[in-house]
């Protein structure tokens, strides 16, 4: 209980860490991108924007795992085939281990499909490859399979994984093992067996909250000096693979009103400038009472409403309903850092 108590500790803190970072991410990328955009020709500067973006992506990428470990992501799941997404980030598998790293990719004449968020899944992959790269400073084999799996009434396994279908994928590598003593910590926050260069402890976690925020059950087999195989188990979707969905349209540019409701500054001003960058007139907004004023008082058509959820002296929600009787042809976009809202998309 103690146990379960401190992990939960940890996830509320990653959690709001992650929030409060994103919040300052959104600005550090957005101005970036806008700034992509106004460089122009002059190479020397658009490299120098780049690696801001870039560098802002992977602190992106760092937020996320801190989400998936406290299983507060917003996930986008799809149904679809995990054999075939295997093989699709088998190319970039390629591109993180070494040459004299083997890699074999083994599916099953048939792969049930599953419901997930195909990128979550692309890092669980990522994150095991990647440990089982560690696990081989000299080299060795990585088999990655992708197999089904039932589990009838009494037929349970050493995790408890409950009566039904899964998919299980497994990633298994001819390393060092792992001791005994360590099995019982793998999945812990920032537990790290790895140099303090090395690792940062959140890939296994990230591992585990992936998968059980998507309804699955991980497992891990290894001895010492024969290396180790970890399995996911993935419940089975009914229902038909759903297509991948398709890259977006270079953005079109707009001549519509938007009042714009965010009480963090910085984020506001950042939103303003992309927005107007787009075409629009933006009217701001610190609070939901200084909002209800535009509306009362702008003469003109406004087209959107672009809100935060949660602002100090109101919420979205509520302005929205006050806009809904002044304004009933103004759409609305909700915008939070709080995965909690997430039911507010519908």
């Amino acid at each position: 209980l103690r146990h379960s108590q401190r992990m939960e500790a940890v996830g509320r803190l990653a959690g709001g860490v992650a929030h409060d970072f994103n919040n300052l991410l959104q600005v550090i990328n957005g101005y970036s991108d806008l700034l992509l955009e106004m460089v122009g020709h002059d190479a020397a500067l658009k490299d120098i924007v780049e690696r801001v973006r870039r560098a802002g992506g992977r602190a992106g990428s760092l937020t996320r795992q801190l989400l998936a470990f406290s299983r507060k992501q917003v996930l986008e799941p799809r149904t679809l085939d995990p054999a075939d997404l295997v093989a699709e980030a088998q190319k970039m598998f390629m591109r993180l281990i070494g040459e004299d790293i083997e890699v074999c990719v083994e599916r099953a004449a048939t792969v049930w499909p599953v419901h997930v968020d195909p990128g979550q899944l692309e890092q669980v992959l990522m994150n095991l490859v990647v440990n089982a790269r560690d696990a081989m400073p000299d080299g060795g084999r990585i088999v990655i399979e992708t197999a089904n799996a039932a589990r009838g009434a009494g037929s349970g396994s050493p995790d408890d994984l409950p009566e039904g279908r899964y998919v299980r994928l497994s990633v298994t590598d001819s390393g060092h093992g792992i001791p005994p003593s360590v099995l019982p910590h793998i999945f812990e926050p920032f537990f790290t067996t790895k140099a303090q260069d090395r690792g940062t402890g959140l890939g296994l976690s990230t591992v585990h909250g992936i998968v059980i925020q998507s309804g699955g059950h991980v497992r891990v087999t290894s001895e010492t000096g024969k290396g180790s195989t970890f399995d996911v188990f993935l419940p089975v979707a009914e229902g038909p693979v759903q297509a991948a969905a398709q890259p977006a349209s270079p953005p079109r540019r707009g001549s519509e009103t938007v009042l714009l409701v965010e009480d963090e500054e910085d984020i506001r001003i950042v939103c303003k400038r992309m927005l107007e960058h787009a075409g629009y007139t933006v009217l701001l907004a610190s609070e939901p009472q200084q909002a209800l004023q535009i509306l009362n008082t702008h003469e003109h058509p406004i087209h959107l409403l672009l809100t935060d959820v949660v602002m100090p002296g109101g919420s979205g929600p509520a302005l929205v309903r006050h806009l809904r009787a002044l304004r009933p042809r103004t759409a609305v976009v909700y915008m939070s850092g709080y995965t909690e809202h997430a039911s507010l998309r519908s």
